[in-house]
């Protein structure tokens, strides 16, 4: 039982009774600090003072009046400091919980299926080296999204957005021919802004012994085959990183695609139709400012070319013909600017701009030994995501990055995520799982099992009832982080879910002499190490049974 929402309900129904207001206002319900001002506490007395006028002392008590105390499973209710109401529940509606655990197991947490289909765009790196840091925290960030939505009850498919067409890509498909004559010992000059990586120059010797013919064909050809293999085979290093980091994706959009299929013109002709371009200086204009842009946007440059810009509307408009409810982006740091014109261009198609939500990430600095690491030591460039899964190992790379709002900076700590210490939030959850592993199995040689017919009345340590409280969060708790698009809440959770499992741990023997006991703590910290192992599921990360 969700026991927030189950109290939600109950004032929801004495609010009405009431008739203190004509609408239901959103009712927060907490668990206090303060272990003796019971379980449970909403301020929704002072919340309403604004609207109705009256003291929040007086609005609370004619909420309690009103509150069935019996359907809430509640034991007392008292009215605190300037209006709080404070809830003790019975603790049978606390045990209650375990069953559900049970019953649920990898399910627990989940809600009913919504009907909201959500396009969760993340990482679509270029294809022109290897994904490095800034898209490892992108890649943790929007797969968790993806597992608390999906959790949450929508209908989610994650896409990666291939950027395979424009002067990038002809830029690789160069850097390679000149790494390609290289390698038969004829280089030729570099393009101005090429790719000068190590990948590069293995493609260019690996296409050398595979395709020696490629030498002899005219330049337009050559290059035209350069820029698809190179593509294919960034993609599918990109690919094979992104697996080995856990992180998955429905669909793999091709930019090219856009193009053969007629959606560039056709969303320039949509836009066009609907009034909101113009032609100044021999190019055809978007006219972003309509919709808070700073300035209005080329689409189509004087030599008839596209800018940038125009095949991310098409690709947007692609999106939206899918059926999509709901767009979510996760950018860069660098393109905060970029929102409003993307939201414009979705006006001027004539859809909703609100069916696009933008997450920014914000920058990872690497900190070892107390300094910032900015270079990687084997390459001289930016710190790979390969080589962060090398040194510190998925779990902690995924962990460490989800745990922190996306929107602010992110100092990464790689000298506390390779400890093995309670300061490690990764290596702390994961031990609490052990532990209880570890129980479990001591208890099945002692002789005991996960016996559901045992009584749980036994469940009266205040320790225990506190553990059970954050159990039952798990449910709201991923429903706020859907809500709030944020991955954070997650960890935050099953840190703290961890922390009442160690307090417990260290005030009462799970395997003592009373049996009764014993059977009911059994059951009790297996539906902790299931809500442990859920949450870590959503975030990516491993649930060991041994440490």
């Amino acid at each position: 039982m969700d026991l927030k929402a189950h109290l939600v309900t109950v004032i929801e129904d004495a609010l009405k009774q009431s008739e203190l207001v004509e609408e239901i206002p959103h009712i927060k319900i907490e668990i206090p600090k303060d272990k003796s001002n019971g379980d449970f506490s909403t301020n929704i007395a002072m919340a309403l003072t604004r609207t109705l006028k009256r003291n929040p002392r007086e609005i609370a008590e004619e909420i309690v009046q009103h509150i069935d105390k019996e359907k809430g499973d509640i034991r007392e209710i008292d009215i605190a400091g300037p209006g709080f109401i404070n809830f003790k529940m019975n603790e049978g509606s606390l045990t209650k919980i375990i069953d559900e655990v049970l019953d649920k197991k990898e399910n627990y947490g989940r809600s009913e299926k919504k009907d909201v289909k959500v396009l969760l765009e993340f990482v679509s790196a270029n294809p022109t080296g290897s994904l490095h840091v800034g898209h490892a925290r992108n890649a943790a960030v929007g797969d968790t999204l993806a597992n608390i939505l999906d959790y949450a009850g929508y209908d989610v498919t994650r896409e990666y957005y291939i950027n395979d067409a424009g002067n990038q890509i002809h830029n690789l498909a160069l850097s390679i021919n000149a790494r390609y004559f290289e390698a038969f010992g004829e280089p030729l000059e570099m393009p101005e802004d090429g790719y000068r990586g190590k990948d590069i120059k293995a493609i260019g010797e690996r296409l050398k012994n595979e395709h020696p013919e490629y030498k002899d064909l005219d330049e337009k050809t050559r290059i035209s085959k350069f820029r698809a293999l190179g593509v294919e085979y960034e993609m599918a290093q990109l690919k094979q990183d992104l697996q080995d980091y856990r992180v998955s994706f429905d669909n793999w959009f091709s930019e090219t695609s856009l193009y053969e299929k007629g959606e560039v013109e056709e969303a320039l002709e949509i836009m066009t139709k609907n009034g909101h371009t113009y032609e100044a200086d021999q190019a055809i204009w978007l006219r972003t400012t309509d919709w808070k842009d700073d300035k209005d946007r080329v689409l189509r440059k004087t030599d008839g070319t596209y800018t940038y810009f125009m095949p991310d509307i098409a690709y947007h408009y692609d999106k939206l013909r899918r059926g999509y409810d709901l767009l979510i982006d996760l950018f860069g740091a660098d393109h905060h600017g970029y929102i409003n014109r993307i939201k414009a261009s979705i006006g001027a198609l004539g859809e909703d701009p609100e069916k696009l939500q933008v997450e920014i990430m914000q920058m990872v600095r690497l900190i070892q030994d107390g300094e910032e690491v900015k270079m990687s030591k084997r390459t001289g460039n930016a710190v790979t995501l390969r080589e962060l899964m090398d040194l510190i190992g998925v779990d902690a790379a995924r962990y460490f990055l989800a745990m922190r709002s996306a929107d602010t900076p992110f100092d990464f700590d790689l000298d506390l995520a390779l400890s093995e210490s309670s300061e490690n939030p990764v290596y702390y959850v994961q031990y609490a799982h052990a532990r209880i592993c570890s129980i479990l199995k001591q208890a099945e040689e002692a002789g005991f099992n996960l016996d559901r017919s045992k009584s749980l009345d036994v469940l009266t340590h205040p320790q225990a009832l506190e553990l059970l409280k954050q159990v039952g969060n798990f449910k709201r708790t991923i429903e706020s982080a859907a809500e709030a698009r944020a991955n954070h809440r997650i960890t935050n959770y099953v840190e703290t879910l961890a922390s009442e499992f160690h307090k417990f741990y260290n005030q009462e023997k799970v395997l003592g002499e009373d049996k009764e006991k014993t059977y009911a703590y059994l059951l009790m910290i297996e539906a902790v190490r299931q809500t442990i192992e859920n949450a870590l599921t959503i975030i990516g990360v491993s649930a060991p049974k041994s440490m």
